[in-house]
């Protein structure tokens, strides 16, 4: 992993295994991004997706997913969801939850998964070459959802600054990265 361990937080008063979770993000060049994230304890209750053929797919959030959303200088930002399927998505919006559309140009350049019985490591990089990403620094909020294998859905953020699980809320983007 690279750059700062980042704790990721659950929502408050979510029924939650017994894990952490921390990511690192780092910037390897002005247009991409690489997430490296750990979950440390019960990974077993952790819903894990079936391998799949890396390729795009909507939906993931609906299971164990991993998010990051970028915001450069005006409204719009861009949403990047990573399964540890391999599959991965990537939206733009033009402000808070409006205009989503598929962000073209945008490539997972790859991505790995490394499970062991107390610790679960996921490692991804895009390239947003083609894309048409927020200009200057980014503001980033990084989040989680992770299903355990009873069902229950937990929400994990660097912030939580709404009264639900609301990745998209403008406050949660706190994480700067030149």
């Amino acid at each position: 992993m690279t750059g700062a361990a980042l704790a990721l937080a659950p929502f408050p008063g979510s029924q939650v295994p017994d894990i952490g979770i921390e990511m690192r993000v780092d910037r390897p060049d002005p247009n991409a991004l690489r997430l490296d994230l750990e979950i440390t304890g019960d990974v077993a209750a952790v819903r894990l997706p079936p391998r799949a053929q890396r390729s795009r797919a909507d939906e993931l959030w609906r299971t164990t997913c991993f998010e990051a959303f970028i915001q450069g200088r005006g409204g719009g930002y861009v949403e990047l969801n990573l399964s540890p399927s391999g599959q991965w998505a990537a939206y733009g919006f033009d402000g808070y939850r409006t205009g989503m559309a598929p962000l073209d140009g945008t490539q997972l350049q790859d991505s790995a998964l490394d499970l062991h019985p107390d610790r679960l490591t996921f490692t991804a990089t895009l390239d947003l070459d083609r894309a048409p990403v927020p200009a200057g620094p980014w503001r980033l909020a990084l989040s989680c959802v992770i299903e355990t294998l009873d069902g229950a859905v937990s929400y994990w953020a660097l912030a939580h600054p709404s009264d639900k699980p609301d990745f998209h809320h403008p406050d949660s983007f706190v994480l700067e990265l030149p």
